[in-house]
Parts: C-alpha cells; sequence; structure tokens
C-alpha cells in the first residue's frame, strides 16, 4: 500500500465548506440543528407537486437566495450561487485563477422548468445542466469551463472523486465542487412511480422502513493541494463501481458496492479496522439498505458505527452526497457522530451498528458511501493525519 500512496499524487485537502439547506444557510447552522436532533422533514399539501399530503424537506416558496437578479437565475442555480459564495467567502481561494476548477453535480437541475414552459430549442438549451454550469462560471468569474457531474444518486460523490483525481494529477489546484436539486411534480412523481416514497418520516436500516422522502438543498466543497492546508483534513481515497443489476433496483447481493469500498480504502491504504464511523447512503426504501448493509459486512465493517442523514434532509439527489460528506467532515472536527433519526431495531438481515444516540469519541477516518438509479455506487475515505 506504501507504494500506491507514494504513486497517486499530491494529497488533497478540504478547504472550506457549505450547506444551504431549510435547517439553515451554512454548514455551521446545519450542523447545531442536528446536533438538537432537529429535522428538517414536514407534512407538506401542496398541489403543485402532489395531490396527497407528502413528507418532505422543503425551501419555503418565498425564500430568496440572490439579492440581485434573482428572476435572471432558476431557484436550482440560485441555491448553488448562494451555496457557492457561502464557501467561497474567507477561503482564500481565487476563482481566477486558472488553476481553479468548478465542478457541478446534479441529477435534474432545473427541469421543473419543463412543467410551466412549452418545449422549444430554446428550452432545451435553457434546461441543459452545461447551461447552467456555464451561467454559474460567468457570476464567479471561473476562468476554466465547468464540469459538470450527473450520475443518479451519487452524483455528489462523484464531483468530489472527479475533484479529487483532477487535483491529483495535477491539472488544477483548486476545485469548487457544488451540487443541488430542487423538488418538482416531475421528480416527485418519478418517485411516486416506483412506489418509493413513504407516507412518513423515513427510518433508515429500521425494521419498518417503507420508502425515502425527498429533500432540497445545495452544497459546496472547496478542495486544494496547496501545502498551507496541510493541517486540514484529507480526502484519502475513493472509488466507484455499478452493479449492471436493474435501472432502478439496486444489487441484491452489496458485492459491488463492497468492491468500491475495497477499492476506496486500498487508495487511501487504510483498513477495515482503521475505519472510525461510516456515512451511509441510508434511503430507508428496503432494497437500498439491505444492499448497503451486505456491503459493509463483506468488507468486514459490520461493527463500525453507521448513520444515515436522510431522517434530517430526505434524499437531495445530487446534493446528497455532498452535504453527507461536510456533515461527516463536521463530525470528526467535533468528535461527534450523529444517530439515525427514526431507527429503532435492526431491519435488515446482516449485524449493523446503526448509530441511534450521540456518538462522541475521537474520529480520525470516516466513510461515505451512495448507490444509485443505474447501479451505481460510490465511496469516498475522509481522514485526518
Amino acid at each position: 500500500m506504501s507504494s500506491l500512496k507514494e504513486n497517486k499524487g499530491p494529497d488533497v485537502f478540504i478547504v472550506a465548506d457549505n450547506i444551504s439547506s431549510p435547517l439553515g444557510k451554512t454548514t455551521a447552522q446545519n450542523f447545531s440543528k442536528l446536533k438538537q436532533g432537529v429535522s428538517a422533514l414536514k407534512q407538506y399539501h401542496d398541489p403543485d407537486i402532489s395531490a396527497q399530503p407528502f413528507y418532505a424537506s422543503l425551501f419555503r416558496k418565498d425564500e430568496s437566495f440572490l439579492k440581485n437578479d434573482p428572476h435572471y437565475y432558476t431557484k436550482f442555480e440560485q441555491l448553488l450561487i448562494a451555496s457557492i459564495a457561502g464557501a467561497l467567502h474567507g477561503s482564500g481561494i481565487t476563482i481566477s485563477d486558472k488553476k481553479t476548477v468548478l465542478i457541478i453535480s446534479s441529477t435534474k437541475g432545473s427541469i421543473s422548468l419543463l412543467e410551466n414552459e412549452i418545449m422549444s430549442e430554446t428550452l432545451k438549451r435553457r434546461i441543459a445542466l452545461p447551461t447552467s454550469a456555464r451561467l454559474i462560471s460567468k457570476y464567479f468569474g471561473f476562468i476554466n469551463q465547468p464540469i459538470v457531474v450527473s450520475n443518479a444518486c451519487i452524483s455528489g460523490v462523484l464531483a468530489i472523486l472527479t475533484g479529487m483525481r483532477l487535483l491529483r494529477a495535477g491539472q488544477f489546484e483548486n476545485a469548487v465542487i457544488a451540487g443541488a436539486d430542487v423538488i418538482s411534480k416531475f421528480i416527485f412523481s418519478g418517485f411516486e412511480s416506483f412506489q418509493a416514497l413513504s407516507p412518513q418520516i423515513c427510518k433508515p436500516f429500521d425494521r419498518l422502513r417503507d420508502g425515502l422522502n425527498l429533500g432540497e438543498g445545495a452544497a459546496t466543497v472547496i478542495l486544494s493541494t496547496n501545502k498551507n492546508y496541510s493541517q486540514n483534513i484529507k480526502i484519502k481515497g475513493g472509488a466507484v463501481s455499478n452493479d449492471a443489476n436493474h435501472i432502478s433496483g439496486p444489487s441484491r447481493t452489496g458485492k459491488e458496492l463492497a468492491g468500491a469500498i475495497k477499492q476506496a480504502m486500498q487508495d487511501a491504504a487504510v483498513r477495515s479496522a482503521d475505519i472510525d464511523f461510516i456515512s451511509a447512503h441510508g434511503t430507508a426504501t428496503v432494497y437500498n439498505d439491505e444492499m448497503e448493509a451486505n456491503a459493509f459486512f463483506l468488507t468486514d465493517l459490520q461493527s463500525t458505527p453507521v448513520n444515515s442523514l436522510k431522517a434530517y434532509y430526505g434524499h437531495t439527489l445530487g446534493a446528497a452526497g455532498l452535504i453527507e460528506s461536510i456533515i461527516s467532515i463536521q463530525s470528526m472536527k467535533e468528535n461527534l457522530v450523529l444517530p439515525t433519526l427514526g431507527f429503532e431495531h435492526n431491519g435488515v438481515t446482516q449485524p449493523l451498528n446503526v448509530c441511534n444516540s450521540l456518538l462522541r469519541g475521537d474520529f480520525k477516518i470516516c466513510l461515505k458511501t451512495a448507490s444509485g438509479f443505474g447501479g451505481c455506487n460510490g465511496a469516498v475515505v475522509f481522514g485526518m493525519d
């Protein structure tokens, strides 16, 4: 493993981050609410999204994210701009530097425009993720062409790994990685058609779990190989895999996610025993949670403390991997692992050490996992030396 560590390129450090969600506009505000056990999930009666009452984590309809030209940008773009601005503030990163790249993560972007406008070539261009990425890049003054990562629900984790790989390869010194998604009738009806939504607040890994809740949010993390940040938490390694199982159903064995976890740990030069806690995808659907539990068992992580944040935020799609990674990083900083809201009794066939209360300790290394439609899986290891 030592030779692998020497050849993989420079260390990649976490410089700054931001979470913008219904719980707060900063990472600190979000983490404070989470420590208090506050969930952003509420019951809504909104016919613009669903004819039936539903639980979700949504911003207020009258909430403002930009002071200038808010009507020029979609809600999705406004969320990204606000989160990026929050992360950049005081970071010391120069966005007009050729050594800095912008990476945008999302599953659906501004697709809600389809609901209220007539399809045209102009709308097709406007709704495209690269269009949003260019607008955001221009807003801040990035020099390099932005990169878009959209791969179902691992988009946020994959964006982090994309940034890590670009920095390791020496193509850039800094990466600003931002992800967001907005819940619309289009998105809601898609998950509803799969019968994946819970009529109550979700219960990750619990034996009574019956589906997920959706959520809105945005998050940004800034990475750098600059030695000035050498005291910061690192991205130690990561990997992706694919089940090739089904367009929406995950692997029944967990072997493919386990493969990504093993590769991520090898890349990070750590063993299962070195992982202090796991931030799972934990959607609270029957098959996802079972698959993840199998993967953790196959990688000898069944005794490692694990949590899911989905009962706080809902599933925020392209922002989920970023939001949950940032919370994991904050957990290491404060030596505090958050409980999994709604969990009471183990509902998966493999043993699993699910946190159901605040866990204090000395946490140096965290594993973050994600899985999504199409069988995609991602795993990333964060750590402190």
